[in-house]
């Protein structure tokens, strides 16, 4: 079976790749390669795909706004499965450039969709985001409570994705599953994100700005279980003709000074640390309720943040040649 993931060159996407090409499919790999962060890091991620499965895996670099060139390789390759994750990532960075979230995160996941229901598709899913519950202080979240107050665009272009997608269900039928990630990390992880910046700090004393004094707490959720996560709901009868919205998360809440104590004590660095008020679009707090996803998949999260800190610092000291 041929499964078809856009923003394969990132994060989310380079390790879905990954776990479709274990389990012996055939991948499509779809990416534009942006330069929002490192493209080096990017092309390392495809490079490693492309060695490491060469008879499994093809990459297209295509940006999603060109719809004819996405209508070709669903014509030519035929795909049973679409799990769409590119989009124009970051909640601060959405206040700069809005116009790129606009194309990226509306007209891009537009055309990916459009095109997986006129090719009718079996399974749709796509990247939404924990951010869509904005500042909602009932916890752990629910995918029952109300997401219609969103603190960023980049969350409202994630909220306006699954208001496309159920729109396609209740007009075409179209069956999708939008997955609302919680602060994911791990190998080969965004260099925008925390716990990359953390260690940049740690081993080169690059200045980290820590947000709201760092009280913030995150559901920090290990890159394996996520992507086993999507695996098994690619294969789970159960959301077979619906339309859903899933959390997909690690199910607890850690604050950013114990992690930041605890990198501090497994590296034996300490870092360099700026704190400052609390940012536009930031929420103070995340933290998931998994009932729906374990009423979808057998679910339980095997990397707790000890284990998953101590793989990321040990692929992050072998990506920067670290002794």
């Amino acid at each position: 079976m041929t499964v078809l993931v856009t923003g394969s060159a990132g994060f989310i996407g380079y390790h879905t790749c990954k776990v479709f090409l274990k389990k012996k499919y055939k991948v499509l790999g779809i990416d534009n390669l942006n330069p929002y962060y490192s493209v080096k890091l990017k092309k390392k991620r495809i490079d490693l795909l492309s060695e490491n499965y060469k008879s499994q895996f093809q990459f297209f670099k295509i940006d999603l706004t060109n719809k004819e060139k996405i209508k070709k390789i669903f014509n030519k390759y035929k795909p049973k499965i679409v799990i769409h994750l590119a989009a124009q990532a970051g909640v601060r960075y959405s206040i700069e450039n809005p116009d790129q979230y606009i194309k990226s995160n509306i007209l891009g996941f537009f055309n990916i969709l459009d095109c997986a229901r006129v090719a009718k598709i079996k399974f749709f899913f796509y990247a939404s985001s924990s951010s869509v519950y904005g500042n909602n202080k009932n916890f752990p979240l629910s995918e029952k409570y109300r997401t219609d107050d969103q603190l960023s665009l980049y969350a409202a272009t994630k909220k306006s994705n699954e208001i496309i997608a159920r729109s396609y269900f209740n007009i075409f039928g179209f069956k999708s599953v939008g997955m609302r990630f919680f602060t994911v990390y791990g190998p080969y992880g965004r260099p925008d994100m925390f716990m990359f910046k953390l260690l940049e700090s740690m081993y080169f004393k690059k200045k980290l700005y820590v947000y709201n004094n760092a009280d913030h707490f995150r559901d920090f959720t290990y890159i394996d279980d996520v992507v086993n996560s999507i695996f098994l709901l690619s294969k789970s009868k159960k959301i077979i003709n619906k339309n859903l919205v899933v959390n997909i998360g690690r199910g607890s809440s850690i604050g950013l000074k114990k992690i930041i104590k605890y990198v501090q004590e497994l590296t034996g660095k300490k870092p360099n640390l700026k704190f400052i008020k609390m940012q536009k679009g930031d929420v103070k707090k995340t933290h998931s309720d998994l009932s729906n996803l374990r009423s979808l998949i057998e679910y339980s999260p095997k990397i707790d943040y000890r284990k998953g800190l101590l793989l990321f610092i040990d692929w992050y000291k072998k990506y920067k040649k670290i002794n």
